[in-house]
C-alpha cells in the first residue's frame, strides 16, 4: 500500500528499514513480545471485570459490603476463556491481535490470506494448550511453530493495515 503525497511523490507507511522484513516470517523475538503484550489485554480485561463487579456488588449493599474472593481455578478458567475469544476473534477478523499489531505482525492461512473463523478457533486453542510449541520457530529454518506446521499458518511481518501479503 502506497500514497500519494501533495507534491506526487510516493509515500510508503512501512520504514524503509523494515520493508525487506514485509511478508517474511517472523521469529522468536517478535513472537514473544506480541504474546506478552496479549498477554498484557487479557490480564486487564480480567482486572477490569473484577472490578467492575467489585463496584456492582458495592453499590448493591455497601452497609455490609466485603470484597469478594478470587478462586484461582475460576481465574485460570476466565483467562483461558478470555484469551481463547481474543485470539480467534481478532485472528479470524483482522489476522493480528493487539500485540501482533504493535509487533508488525499477522498470522496468514497456506495462502497468504486471513484465517477463516474454525482456523482462528483452532489456532488459538493449540496455542493455549501447546504453548511450548509456538518456540519451536527458534530452531525451524523457515520460522515455524508446532501450530504453523500443524495447521498450515504462518506469522509474518506485515505492517500494512488489513492486507495479506502470499507468501
Amino acid at each position: 500500500m502506497t500514497l500519494d503525497s501533495a507534491d506526487g511523490n510516493v509515500i510508503d507507511p512501512v520504514p524503509a528499514e523494515a520493508r525487506s522484513f514485509q511478508g517474511q516470517r517472523a521469529g522468536v523475538v517478535s513472537r514473544t513480545l506480541a504474546g506478552v503484550i496479549d498477554g498484557a489485554v487479557v490480564v486487564a480485561v480480567l482486572v477490569g471485570t473484577y472490578a467492575a463487579w467489585f463496584a456492582v456488588l458495592f453499590m448493591l449493599n455497601p452497609s455490609s459490603f466485603s470484597a469478594p474472593a478470587v478462586n484461582p481455578f475460576a481465574s485460570l478458567v476466565a483467562a483461558a476463556v478470555v484469551s481463547f475469544l481474543y485470539l480467534t476473534a481478532l485472528w479470524a477478523g483482522t489476522g493480528q491481535t493487539y500485540g501482533d499489531h504493535v509487533m508488525g505482525l499477522r498470522v496468514v492461512n497456506f495462502r497468504g490470506r486471513r484465517l477463516r473463523l474454525v482456523g482462528a478457533a483452532l489456532r488459538a486453542a493449540f496455542c493455549l494448550g501447546f504453548p511450548i510449541g509456538l518456540y519451536w520457530c527458534a530452531v525451524s529454518r523457515e520460522n515455524r511453530s508446532v501450530q504453523d506446521i500443524v495447521l498450515r499458518t504462518s506469522v509474518i511481518y506485515d505492517w500494512h493495515p488489513h492486507r495479506s501479503k502470499p507468501l
